[in-house]
């Protein structure tokens, strides 16, 4: 299918191939975290009967880890499942957000292991119990241990694939465990030599990591649902696609709103020469939707237009002159819209101010009396702008 042969944007949305990829990026989920249970629910079985025959409290709970890591990736593919339900009345754009609730889930089952690990390892740092290795055991817990490493990586590369936090953070969590599983190890081989246990302070040590883990893991999730700024990158490359078209000379005000991974609503405002018609404009703005749309993935649901004066030196004059002014000034970052009525002594255009300034409203209102005692005699309707893509 052909931009020329998509007549709206409706029909861009239903593209087999766009249906086909979700679906294909749903399948790697489930088929990533089938893989994962199968794995976690081997070793807990192995690591579980290791540790309650040699009485050794940080086997047994590296065994509790990997039930944890199997309903891990249980919530994994439930949130997908839920997540690939089709927009109704209540959820017009969808139920993606659903992901970030299951990665959420995940978090909290990450920083609870690590807190009940710690517990416990504090208890056997009070009350020691002499532990009793084997040849075996510790054959099979290096064996574990090269399992999870390579299952970690495995999963954290395909959630980055088809960036699902919730892999993401289930391969993260699996590296982990490979370190508790490695610790538990060191601690074996010490004891063997030394007689001197020191499994309980490896684990209490190993918690304080998986915590820290966690709580990083749910703060990272915590902020995508609370809604973070869109990707300068990303940004970057929608306002490429934008411009490209003959006649538009700018493209401003990106808004990026993310309802789930890879799933963006926007709008944005793009500068026209002030001669195009209404018919004119209303083809462009539905080419730049299709356009945006099967090259980002990002359906803009509002295109806002300004006029630029084409055949006026004397705008153009004024412009140059006022932007090369405000632009000195501390967090401007740019100005655009740009737009002058001599007849009406009328002046207007959009300033974009720094979110890092202490003080926006101080710097606009800097603006405002710059452009005022360069030109005493026009009214203005200067607005004040947010770049939210902003570095």
């Amino acid at each position: 299918m052909t931009d020329k042969e998509i007549s709206n944007i409706s029909d861009i949305i239903n593209d087999d191939s766009i249906i086909e990829k979700a679906e294909n990026r749903g399948k790697i989920i489930v088929r990533t975290s089938v893989i994962g249970i199968i794995a976690n629910a081997l070793l807990a079985v192995f690591k579980a009967i290791i540790g309650l025959l040699t009485h050794s409290i940080a086997i047994v709970l590296d065994a509790v880890n990997n039930i944890s890591d199997a309903a891990s990736s249980i919530i994994t593919i439930v949130g997908t499942k839920l997540a690939g339900k089709e927009p109704d009345k209540k959820h017009p754009f969808g139920h993606g957000r659903i992901e970030y609730l299951s990665a959420m889930i995940i978090s909290v089952i990450v920083l609870y292991a690590g807190i009940t690990s710690f517990v416990e390892s504090v208890k056997k740092i009070i009350h020691p119990v002499v532990p009793d290795y084997s040849v075996v055991s510790l054959i099979i817990v290096a064996s574990a241990v090269v399992v999870k490493i390579f299952l970690g990586k495995y999963v954290k590369s395909r959630g980055i694939k088809v960036n699902s936090d919730s892999l993401i953070n289930s391969g993260q969590d699996a590296v982990l465990d490979s370190v508790i599983s490695a610790s538990t190890l060191v601690a074996a081989v010490i004891f063997i030599l030394t007689k001197v246990s020191l499994e309980a302070w490896l684990g209490a040590i190993i918690s304080v990591i998986i915590i820290k883990s966690g709580v990083e893991m749910l703060k990272d999730t915590i902020s995508k649902l609370l809604g973070e700024k869109g990707d300068a990158k990303f940004a970057h490359e929608i306002k490429e696609t934008v411009t490209s078209y003959p006649g538009v000379s700018g493209a401003y005000d990106l808004v990026l709103n993310n309802y789930g991974p890879d799933t963006f609503n926007g709008s944005i405002h793009i500068e026209v020469p002030d001669y195009y018609s209404a018919s004119e404009i209303d083809e462009l703005i539905r080419q730049i939707s299709v356009d945006v749309y099967s090259k980002h993935n990002v359906l803009l649901t509002a295109i806002g237009v300004y006029s630029v004066n084409t055949s006026n030196d004397e705008a153009a004059r004024m412009r140059d002159e006022i932007y090369a002014k405000i632009t000195e000034y501390d967090y401007v970052l740019q100005a655009h819209g740009f737009f002058v009525n001599e007849e009406k002594k009328l002046i207007r255009f959009d300033v974009v101010i720094s979110l890092d300034a202490d003080d926006r409203h101080k710097v606009y209102e800097k603006v405002v009396a710059g452009v005022r005692e360069m030109y005493p005699d026009y009214e203005l309707q200067i607005a004040m702008d947010t770049d939210f893509s902003e570095e």
